[in-house]
């Protein structure tokens, strides 16, 4: 189930997602997120919400925030800046995380 929110700024939707449990840091990794030593494929997690921010006047200052849950119930934040690089992920990936945008 996908938000409905938005907030004015990337930081509101962070401390509005730690309140509602998502409490671990994600990032990105070749095919997969990761989170301290876990790692998750694409078929491991859900994108329970996303929040999309645009700079005013440079692209460059482009997010998107990702509320993830894990199938093993971990939750937590993923913050991808302009333009994921895709170079060195996997195409599932970028398609999960894509078509939620």
């Amino acid at each position: 189930m996908e938000s409905h929110y938005h907030y004015a700024t990337v930081s509101e939707a962070l401390a509005e997602l730690r309140q509602k449990g998502f409490t671990v840091d994600f990032n990105l990794e070749e095919n997969c997120i990761v989170c301290n030593n876990d790692k998750f494929n694409p078929d491991e997690f859900d994108i329970v919400e996303v929040y999309r921010y645009e700079g005013d006047t440079d692209p460059a200052d482009e997010a998107t925030v990702y509320g993830i849950e894990s199938k093993s119930g971990v939750k937590g934040v993923l913050v991808t800046g302009y333009g994921i690089s895709g170079d060195s992920m996997s195409t599932e990936l970028l398609q999960k995380l894509g078509s939620r945008k």
